[in-house]
């Protein structure tokens, strides 16, 4: 649990925070032509209309009675906006659009929350440990109800991705960056000691998985300078890859064979050239961006290419370590997140050419490890030494420590800030291709 000496003024800042990511939120819901809500662009995840009402449902469910002793107005759809679904785990869903409430019932769910928490938020916010419940400040739930919607504003992201182009209010897209070809090679990361996670009684919010901290030996290997390419991902596919038996685990064979999955999830085959679909376009493949695969498909081009996946610690290590054997808070040092130094924050849609920011790389000189996709590790999601669920939120990490879940690092472009300190860490099954999630090999 947090110290309850946390500062009095974080809570205005979380206030914030909480109207920042509302907006956040609400934009990519405008984002969806009228009539396209009850839409679901990926199989295994709810109807976009679930969301809706979801983010209000979870600050309603974790601040109203706990925190400020209020009663719900409506218990039932408190209840059917609660849980979302595991991707790639329980079946497909099977509900139909008449099962779910009318657009205009979900908005006025959405309003009558946010009135009620803002009028009790704000006389709280005068004194933030009078609604602390589970003996955590109010400035925990704040921030755990703040993270939680700009995760699924992330989500959302990439679930809208895949909704047909005519179903999506088209916005103008960055310009991609051009800069030189990508220069492909490894560089050496020494031997070090690396720590993972937070100090328990740390002022920094953490999830209760980031807790606690402790050390890991590392030894000395090499590690992709960049993130690997579409450029790279088509010499593996034109290679045999997802044909040769010897690369692929067996579950990942079957589940590839099961499902007809020959090509990364983004990329779409026209004659003798591949294309890409970015989220509002489909465009010439960019051979320089990062691909985005399953863990699957991750793990078997670093087995073709006689390679691994790096482990959580040593990711953390090449991004976060320094020659002189200290960490940095950011792979560029301790500065706060800039959009001069990746692709994150929402700045853009899609990715970028992963030698577009080199004043982000980092002390070992490897670019690219925040922002601009998310990137697989060898490391099974699982709880670090010491770990307590959140007593609130028991499920957050806990229901997905089942050896089927891999842990992600970094952050892609529809990452906020908050979401890329260095103990942050996100984890999906092994066979879902839906995410923003990258990856690089290491040689031990």
């Amino acid at each position: 649990m947090l110290a309850a000496e946390e500062s009095v003024v974080v809570p205005h800042e979380l206030m914030k925070r909480m109207s920042d990511a509302r907006r956040r939120s609400d934009a990519l819901f405008s984002l969806v032509c009228a009539g396209s809500l009850y839409g679901r662009p990926i199989p295994e995840r709810h109807r976009i209309i679930f969301y809706v009402g979801h983010l209000e449902a979870f600050d309603w469910n974790l601040l109203s009675e706990r925190a400020f002793g209020l009663k719900s107005a409506h218990p039932e759809y408190d209840r059917l906006f609660a849980f979302g679904i595991d991707p790639v785990g329980g079946g497909l869903p099977t509900d139909l659009p008449s099962d779910w409430p009318n657009v205009d019932a979900v908005r006025d769910y959405v309003g009558n929350i946010r009135s009620a928490l803002d009028q009790r938020l704000e006389k709280a916010v005068l004194d933030p440990h009078s609604a602390a419940g589970s003996g955590f400040p109010l400035s925990t739930f704040l921030n755990v109800a703040v993270e939680h919607r700009l995760m699924h504003a992330e989500t959302l992201a990439y679930m809208l991705h895949q909704l047909p182009f005519d179903m999506k209010v088209r916005e103008r897209e960055s310009p991609n960056l051009a800069g030189p070809t990508v220069a492909h090679r490894m560089v050496p990361v020494p031997a070090g000691v690396v720590t993972l996670g937070l100090q328990r009684g740390s002022e920094s919010f953490g999830w209760d998985n980031e807790f606690e901290a402790h050390e890991v030996e590392v030894p000395a290997f090499e590690i992709d300078q960049y993130k690997v390419t579409n450029r790279q991902y088509l010499e593996f596919m034109s290679a045999g890859g997802y044909a040769t038996r010897a690369f692929w685990d067996d579950d990942d064979w079957d589940w590839k064979s099961g499902h007809e999955v020959f090509h990364p999830l983004f990329w779409k085959q026209q004659g003798n050239h591949w294309f890409y679909r970015t989220m509002f376009n489909e465009v010439p493949l960019p051979l320089d961006w990062p691909v985005y695969v399953s863990h699957a498909e991750a793990t078997a081009y670093s087995r073709w290419a006689g390679e691994s996946l790096p482990t959580e610690a040593e990711w953390q290590w090449a991004a976060h370590g320094t020659l002189d054997g200290q960490t940095r808070a950011y792979p560029w040092g301790n500065e706060a997140p800039k959009s001069r130094l990746g692709n994150f924050d929402f700045h853009r849609w899609d990715p970028v050419p992963v030698n577009s920011f080199p004043e982000g790389q980092s002390a070992f000189g490897i670019h690219d490890m925040v922002g601009n996709g998310w990137e697989w590790t060898s490391t099974v999601f699982g709880p670090f030494p010491g770990f307590e669920p959140f007593p609130f939120y028991r499920g957050y990490s806990a229901d997905f420590f089942d050896g089927k879940h891999f842990v992600i690092k970094g952050g892609s472009a529809r990452t906020a800030a908050c979401m890329l300190r260095s103990t942050f860490r996100n984890w999906f099954q092994a066979h879902y291709q839906y995410a923003y999630a990258g990856f690089r090999c290491v040689r031990r």
